[in-house]
């Protein structure tokens, strides 16, 4: 069960969000503190709560495509926030979004998808050949499938290799290495011309650290940024202007 926007802002009321931190923990700062600005300039204070995840347990289940068992652990979580008082939620990482449809059937909040939002960015912007950069699970899956009605390029071996490796990296350090951000750079542009792409799509959330609207010279979709956008939608929406959707296959 995934959620999206439509219609009339309530901003004086803004819903009570949980959050599935840990996945890591650079990840998890992001969105928080992407979510408490996003509010506070709009002068609201946010409603949020959040319940810290095993990184190792979830990204090893993701890597094995043990789908279900993963989707298990993190219904497990998420009724952890629904007992706390929220009202919707998210999982702000992108391997575990492997077991999104399994989570979909367990779920006990409605989730703000990060597939759903990437997907109706690409439609919005009628993108047609886009490449993918982040972990290896995402990489490999093409974004999980997602992209109906969009081709989506696969890298080769040496250069999956060179994104997972160099995402690694930044995950575990919470920051890019000058080294490591030219390479994606650089990479980025080389397979934008070789392929044709309209763009990359940055599927990692720690990318954030790394490339934003001012530094980014190459067309690009920033997954966790479009997400968050999504999120703040849905929170100021009013109860009766929120439309629950599917998939994000059903929405295209």
């Amino acid at each position: 069960m995934t959620l999206y926007q439509r219609g009339k802002v309530a901003e004086s009321n803004p819903r009570t969000f949980g959050l599935v931190a840990g996945l890591g923990v650079g990840a998890g700062i992001f969105y928080y503190k992407s979510l408490v600005d996003a509010h506070l300039a709009r002068g609201l204070s946010p409603s949020l709560l959040m319940v810290h995840a095993d990184v190792r347990k979830v990204m090893g289940l993701a890597n094995e495509r043990k789908a279900r068992e993963l989707a298990q652990y993190l219904s497990g979580l998420l009724h952890r926030l629904a007992d706390g008082g929220a009202d919707l939620a998210t999982i702000p990482a992108f391997s575990p979004q492997i077991c999104a449809s399994e989570l979909a059937a367990m779920t006990p909040l409605p989730l703000i998808g990060l597939l759903d939002a990437i997907a109706r960015e690409v439609h919005r912007r009628s993108l047609q050949r886009v490449a993918v950069f982040g972990a290896r699970v995402t990489m490999e899956t093409g974004l999980f499938g997602m992209l109906h009605g969009c081709d989506v390029i696969g890298l080769n071996g040496e250069e999956t290799d060179l994104v997972s490796n160099a995402y690694t990296r930044i995950v575990e350090g919470g920051k890019a290495s000058p080294a490591d951000r030219e390479q994606l750079q650089s990479l980025a542009h080389r397979v934008i011309g070789r392929e044709n792409l309209d763009a990359v799509i940055l599927a990692g959330t720690d990318l954030s650290f790394v490339f934003n609207e001012d530094n980014t010279d190459f067309p690009h979709v920033d997954g966790a940024r479009v997400h968050i956008k999504a999120i703040m939608d849905v929170l100021l929406s009013t109860g009766a202007d929120l439309a629950v959707l599917g998939t994000a296959k059903d929405s295209r």
